[in-house]
């Protein structure tokens, strides 16, 4: 760690500013030293990156061998593009801090910074704000303290003091918690980053490098929503404050109780801010990596209706006949025979019933069972004969229904 960022963070219970200015310094050196650890020459899993890359190119030969892929550009562009990133992201610290890094920390600095209208940076001057939001409570309570002849009085958690001090430190949780947090997982994952870039090389892996994606994005947002949110409610508790000015060496219950009330909306703003980026963050499809949920579910059910063939679509044209639509009559099987113990007996056998299902056709007068007839299944997959050719050989008569009895 530099001298600098040493001196950050000896600095670090001195406010809230120096606190986020800490946390800032310890994340960078820390996700700089990582990278370094990891694919950068000399690394500890740059013989893994070799191993990958080569079954990245095996598995591309064994696509070409098996005619499952080409070598035309539609099918290389996007290879190579995805290999130069890789190896781009992966080996590279100043490529890797300058896109990934500078997008996910100072982007939404910056986009604080345009909102709000500040000429620096806007959550360096949100955390000064909230010290002088603290000052200002501790001159209140000390002001109380001095008017008692200097001793510390007894404060319970629903006094004006207690409520006061209960209101501050919820907005302390709400602010200084919410961005120490976003930034220290932040840093983390963008620390480890390099690992799930090289993840995007294969299909299998590439859900773990989107899910790393969604992650940092969501945590960049965090910042950006804590620091506009938390401006809204300091700008409400500056009117409150300056009423406790109004009686030195007495805290008033209803602006202590407005601070409160002040601190538990913003923490629930914080909670309702949370919910909001993991939602955002779970609808975006990475530039249609992540596939659609609609299209995953989706089934589609093909009907393939027969039609009748050429030669008997022309003689009925010609006969100027057209045909009644197919009708299939359906007769319940009913089989009756003789009792089991009675093998001897002369009684005569029953009658055996045979049921035909029967396609009845008024045009061309043709009756034809399901059963009787050859498949017409032909070839390889679904395809079928039409269902008006006959097949050859058929001998079969004309009746229009037939029922057979044993």
């Amino acid at each position: 760690m530099s001298v600098n960022c040493q001196d950050a963070a000896g600095a670090v219970g001195n406010g809230v500013a120096a606190a986020l200015q800490g946390v800032d310094c310890v994340a960078g050196e820390m996700t700089g030293e990582a990278f370094g650890r990891l694919f950068a020459p000399g690394g500890a899993l740059g013989p893994v990156l070799t191993i990958l890359l080569a079954l990245f190119i095996a598995l591309f030969a064994i696509g070409l061998m098996l005619g499952r892929t080409n070598l035309s550009v539609r099918s290389l562009v996007p290879r190579m593009i995805t290999l130069g990133l890789v190896l781009t992201f992966a080996t590279s610290w100043i490529a890797y801090q300058a896109v990934v890094w500078n997008l996910a920390i100072g982007a939404p600095d910056y986009l604080a910074s345009a909102l709000t209208g500040d000429a620096g940076s806007a959550t360096t001057t949100f955390a000064g704000k909230i010290d002088v939001v603290f000052t200002a409570i501790e001159e209140a309570t000390r002001t109380q303290a001095g008017g008692q002849g200097g001793q510390t009085p007894d404060v319970s958690a629903f006094s004006p003091e207690g409520m006061l001090w209960l209101g501050a430190m919820l907005l302390l949780l709400g602010t200084v918690g919410v961005l120490v947090t976003a930034r220290i997982g932040l840093a983390v994952l963008v620390a480890l980053g390099p690992i799930f870039v090289v993840m995007a090389l294969f299909n299998g892996t590439r859900g773990l490098f989107t899910g790393w994606l969604k992650g940092v994005v969501m945590l960049a947002l965090t910042p950006l929503f804590a620091v506009l949110g938390g401006s809204v409610m300091l700008e409400l508790a500056v009117p409150v404050l300056s009423s406790l000015a109004l009686t030195p060496g007495e805290v008033a219950a209803r602006p202590a109780m407005a601070f409160f009330m002040i601190g538990a909306v913003h923490v629930a703003l914080m909670i309702m801010v949370l919910k909001v980026s993991a939602t955002m963050v779970s609808g975006w499809r990475v530039f249609g990596i992540v596939p659609s949920e609609a299209a995953d579910r989706t089934t589609q059910t093909v009907y393939t209706i027969p039609q009748t063939s050429g030669a008997a679509a022309q003689g009925l044209a010609a006969s100027g006949s057209v045909p009644s639509p197919a009708r299939q009559i359906p007769i319940s099987a009913v089989t009756t025979s003789a009792p089991a113990n009675d093998p001897g007996t002369g009684l005569a056998p029953a009658a055996q019933r045979e049921t035909r299902s029967i396609n009845h056709t008024g045009g061309s007068g043709q009756v034809q069972t399901l059963t009787a007839n050859p498949s017409r299944t032909r070839g390889i997959g679904n395809r079928f004969k039409s269902p008006g050719t006959k097949p050859a050989g058929d001998k079969t008569g004309s009746n229009p229904m037939t029922e057979k009895f044993k």
